[in-house]
């Protein structure tokens, strides 16, 4: 009944966006840009492909540059992201982590931003996120869907999770990327991009959890997936809390939740997303569950990058 209610609302958004997009003038960077976005509300796995794009494209010899808008940070003006220097408070806590794999930028404005990268000595960046700012102009874009979640009822936001049409995204884009669950098979029949599925899996080194009384939390997107990751990995979750998207967490909030995994005999566990937004003494009282993105078929993505970029020329 809410969603139905809510239509009209929707359809102004849209419209708004509409002439929005239509008054923004795209900008050309001379080095090629790839977008990796989505088109839900919520956590679709952007920067898990980001960061999967940004390491073969290193392994290619390109000098990758990441580009960010920092959601959650404070820092406006075009900043490259320094580990142990800047927190999420500034930058946001994607940035922190593509940072540990390639030179990072925040901006608020994704062309000043794109422009600092090239000045740096940027040979491609890869933006995370971005699909619905027309302001810099993409070579490669792809979208990023949670096969589990789907397109939930399909309708635009408020109705709905889309920030705007699907085919009107899917027309943008370059490829898709599925990851996990089924509910996007349709997808293979409507849409004349290249479809391909991913999933993640726990770390190897998470190991050390099967069997472990844990207490889990998150702040992200869709936290229950984290849930099920970890249960699926073997860990024994005896609880679980749910804070907002990006939450910055204050130590009031760590020590309920250490006093809670102590009652419970359990360990406290959390994702690298939350982890980089703890303080030093929170992070020592936590344990980070990391995990890998794993393509079906990986080489078909890389070898549609090199047919659309071209190879690295070496020096």
């Amino acid at each position: 009944m809410l969603p139905l209610l809510l239509s009209p609302l929707s359809a102004i958004y849209a419209q708004v966006d509409k002439i929005n997009r239509s008054r923004q003038t795209e900008t050309t960077v001379n080095v090629p840009v790839i977008c990796i976005g989505n088109i839900v509300a919520g956590g679709a796995g952007k920067t898990p492909v980001a960061i999967a794009v940004g390491q073969f494209l290193l392994g290619s010899g390109w000098k990758v540059h990441f580009l960010s808008r920092g959601y959650g940070g404070n820092i406006e003006d075009p900043t490259r992201v320094v580990q142990d220097v800047h927190t999420s408070k500034q930058v946001g806590d994607e940035p922190l982590l593509l940072a540990s794999v390639a030179p990072t930028w925040v901006a608020k404005n994704r062309v000043a931003g794109a422009k600092e990268a090239v000045k740096s000595g940027a040979e491609i960046i890869v933006m995370d996120d971005g699909l619905q700012n027309p302001s810099l102009h993409k070579d490669f874009s792809i979208i990023v869907i949670d096969g589990d979640y789907g397109m939930g009822n399909g309708k635009i936001i408020p109705a709905g999770p889309l920030r705007e049409p699907l085919e009107q995204a899917m027309r943008r884009s370059d490829a898709a990327i599925i990851i996990g669950g089924r509910k996007t098979d349709a997808l293979k029949d409507e849409f004349n991009i290249p479809l391909f599925g991913a999933k993640i899996i726990p770390h190897e080194l998470q190991a050390e959890l099967v069997g472990e009384k844990v207490v889990a939390f998150a702040g992200i997107g869709r936290p229950e997936k984290f849930f099920k990751s970890l249960r699926e990995a073997g860990a024994d979750v005896v609880d679980v809390v749910e804070f907002p998207d990006h939450y910055a967490y204050e130590q009031d909030d760590v020590m309920k939740l250490v006093e809670k995994a102590a009652l419970l005999g359990a360990a406290l566990v959390t994702t690298r997303k939350d982890f980089v937004r703890l303080s030093p003494d929170a992070k020592m009282m936590t344990t980070v569950f990391d995990i890998d993105l794993v393509f079906d078929k990986s080489k078909g993505l890389q070898e549609l990058l090199i047919d659309r970029l071209g190879r690295r020329e070496h020096a």
